[in-house]
């Protein structure tokens, strides 16, 4: 990788949604030199709203990542709109990042918070209604389909899918688990029944807009509900489950080819870049937050962590200065 004339930042932040935004402010507060590199495709971008951040309960992500860059810059901060497509680490143990424009970025420190990618199944229509009619976290979205028959399509995350099922029968009395492949076993199954899910094993072949058929048509299952149904998810043994809204629970897909490029390590069990309570992996300098490397965290869990790294960050930068003012005397 080539080298660049351009000054070295105190951190370089990779990805501006909740995690990079929250350091980035944190530490262009405590004024070191801090630029954040965001591609602008944030996980939660296709949602009208988000929920569970106190305060900010509602608020539309876009809103959101917005408000969060005009404080950014409001404290000194630099926000740059591209991708990195490449990492590395200098002899002077300074890091350099290539951007897609084949700009080259010298940091002291870098924090990732790329973020994940959701590998949905493979399953007509499911991608198209995405964040509309079919979501991903009862916690984000339960609430607002509450009373609604609800369904939850089962895939490689099994144990996901399972409880995702189990959780919405607190928020509707109609809940149909279409298991689709998904390995849950009799154990399980007999707690969901119990619990009041229908289960059903044939597999799905499509999602689309519920046709709105009565009910006395025998191959759809409806359930009465106050705001109807929107969804229909159709099956391989010829019954359609119409609903008022869909659950499924992606396979997240953690972006972590910058921390790998660098050379962090990942926890042997979980496959995610390791990290300890701060946020620092076994690199020097190189830190990581959010949902790169916990896709469970919402948004107030990803900011926090990324506030939680930044803090560190900065008392690493602080420590390093005072060694080098020391040796220079």
């Amino acid at each position: 990788m080539d080298t660049t004339t351009d000054p070295t930042w105190d951190t370089i932040i990779v990805g501006g949604g909740a995690a990079g935004l929250s350091a980035g402010v944190v530490l262009a507060r405590a004024r070191f030199a801090t630029l954040v590199v965001d591609g602008g495709e944030p996980r939660n971008g296709p949602a009208d709203h988000m929920h569970g951040y106190l305060t900010r309960d509602g608020m539309a992500p876009k809103e959101f990542v917005a408000t969060g860059q005009d404080e950014l810059t409001r404290y000194g901060g630099t926000l740059v709109r591209a991708s990195v497509t490449g990492a590395r680490r200098a002899p002077d143990g300074t890091f350099e990042l290539r951007l897609g424009d084949d700009r080259v970025l010298r940091a002291r420190s870098v924090l990732v918070a790329t973020g994940v990618r959701d590998e949905l199944p493979d399953i007509p229509g499911l991608a198209e209604r995405w964040a509309s009619e079919v979501h991903h976290c009862p916690h984000c979205h339960g609430y607002e389909v509450r009373g609604r028959a609800i369904a939850v399509i089962g895939g490689a995350m099994a144990a996901v899918s399972a409880h995702h099922a189990a959780l919405m029968r607190r928020y509707s009395s109609s809940v149909t688990f279409c298991v689709n492949g998904a390995e849950v076993g009799a154990a399980e199954r007999g707690r969901l029944t119990a619990y009041g899910v229908r289960l059903i094993d044939a597999r799905v072949t499509r999602v689309t807009t519920s046709a709105g058929t009565g009910e006395d048509d025998p191959v759809v299952t409806r359930a009465g509900t106050a705001d109807g149904d929107s969804v229909a998810v159709e099956l391989d043994n010829g019954e359609t489950v119409a609903c008022g809204a869909v659950f499924v629970a992606p396979r997240p897909v953690p972006r972590d080819a910058i921390l790998t490029a660098l050379g962090a390590g990942k926890d042997p069990v979980s496959g995610l870049v390791a990290v300890d309570s701060h946020g620092a992996t076994n690199v020097p300098g190189l830190w990581a937050a959010g949902n790169v490397v916990n896709p469970r965290a919402q948004v107030v869990g990803a900011a926090g962590a990324g506030s939680a790294a930044a803090v560190t960050m900065a008392a690493w930068l602080l420590e390093r200065e005072l060694s080098a003012a020391e040796g220079a005397v």
